[in-house]
């Protein structure tokens, strides 16, 4: 079977290197792609938002299927697009990708079926936002942009100073532009968090094994939040005891909940969970796999992928095994210097060998924003590369990671130290 798969950052790249496995996999397209996963897939210039333009690309590859990978294009429509084309697409269909496009959907839907999660209140007017924020007189306070925004649309502030910014940032300057036309203001949780991704046919919920994503930019959990810094897998906090528990009250309920609201959801749905005193709470949805939990998912994952993408189609995950590996796995991000600022584009990048990679065993560079001009793999986004390690334990895969990273250099590169390690 040919594949198409939609994206072009790490989590596209762990996405075809994982489909590359399966022996009726065979040609991998990928659009728009990047440096690296030109070295996996043959990319094509069309962007990821552009539905008409996959669509058409489709057509022109005659794939068997189409992996529609980042969150912009499922809201939009684009597997409805592709199905009504009569072209087989995996993901969620637009009225199911809108729990996580809507963050007020979401948390509605949670309040109406008794998922647990934070406390909040939806404001579509500043002054209201700000005078409920300050009449609570509780923080951090927690503001969320109800539409996409790139992973950067949760804002926590201090003190009603920075709440007072934050909300003239999200509804007045519009810096994600209608996505902040309503905000979410929610209590603020502490404890450990969690991400689970869970592959459903819209009845059926098998989850994967767990992640913890590293948010902020710097170390001990220092800086403005990112699109994510690194993660480990399995999650150390999050064992059989709780895993049990969030598939009874948290992720059977949530596909029932969009099955009984017309919105069956067959793909993959992120769960980002934080394990609060009081017990497991839902702080997000994601309508797709997360980035860079993939990374270090799908590495362990033993059972042929496509295999699992075509039972989820033909709704029949209840009767697909879907087995993983025991060993642990580790993704140090190495970013462009003033990520997720400004950077600096284009800069070459040392340590890599013709395909990408490191040459280690047990290495696996995924490329997140890289391009290749005349051989050689030169920076291109903020995110630059994922390096990954599958080990026995998590502190080897940790320690695996962090030499291959010593092995790869470019300017102004910055990367966490403490992955898997902060308090």
């Amino acid at each position: 079977m040919d594949i198409l798969v939609v994206g072009g950052g790490g989590r596209e790249h762990a996405i075809i290197r994982k489909l590359k496995e399966s022996p009726r996999c065979g040609a991998l397209h990928c659009a728009p792609g990047n440096g690296g996963i030109a070295c996996d897939a043959q990319c094509h210039d069309v962007a990821a938002t552009d539905i008409e333009g996959m669509v058409a690309l489709a057509r022109q590859l005659r794939v068997g299927l189409v992996f529609v990978a980042p969150d912009d294009p499922l809201v939009a429509g684009m597997v409805d697009a592709l199905e009504a084309a009569g072209i087989p697409a995996f993901g969620p269909r637009k009225n199911a990708a809108i729990l996580e496009g809507s963050k007020v959907f979401s948390k509605h839907l949670m309040r109406q079926y008794g998922i647990p999660t934070a406390e909040y209140e939806v404001f579509d007017q500043p002054e209201k936002a700000l005078a409920c924020i300050k009449a609570k007189n509780r923080y951090p306070a927690v503001i969320k942009a109800d539409g996409l925004a790139l992973g950067k649309g949760v804002l926590l502030c201090d003190n009603y100073e920075e709440a007072c910014q934050a909300v003239k940032s999200l509804m007045e300057d519009k810096v994600f532009g209608a996505s902040g036309s309503r905000v979410v203001v929610e209590e603020f949780l502490t404890g450990p968090e969690v991400s689970v991704l869970a592959f459903t046919d819209g009845r059926t919920v098998k989850p994967m094994v767990s992640s913890q994503d590293h948010k902020r930019a710097f170390d001990g959990n220092a800086g403005p939040n990112t699109g994510g810094m690194g993660t480990v897998s399995p999650n150390p906090f999050y064992g059989e005891r709780e895993a049990a528990w969030c598939m009874q009250h948290i992720f059977q309920p949530t596909v029932d909940a969009m099955a009984k609201e017309g919105r069956p959801f067959q793909g993959c749905l992120y769960f980002g969970l934080m394990l609060t005193p009081e017990g497991p709470r839902v702080i997000e949805y994601n309508c797709r796999f997360g980035d860079p939990e993939t990374q270090v998912v799908l590495p362990r994952l033993k059972t042929d992928l496509l295999d699992i993408l075509e039972a989820i189609r033909e709704e029949r995950l209840d009767r697909q095994p879907v087995e993983w590996r025991d060993e642990a796995c580790a993704c140090v991000v190495m970013a462009s210097g003033g990520y997720p600022g400004a950077y600096q584009k284009g800069l070459p990048i040392e340590g890599l060998d013709d395909g990408g990679q490191t040459g280690r065993d047990g290495i696996t560079v995924f490329h997140a924003g890289t391009q290749k001009e005349e051989g050689r793999f030169l920076t291109s986004g903020g995110r630059v590369l994922g390096v990954t390690a599958t080990a026995a334990t998590l502190e080897k895969a940790l320690d695996a990671a962090y030499d291959a990273v010593g092995d790869i250099r470019f300017e102004n590169a910055h990367y966490r130290r403490d992955i898997g390690r902060a308090e």
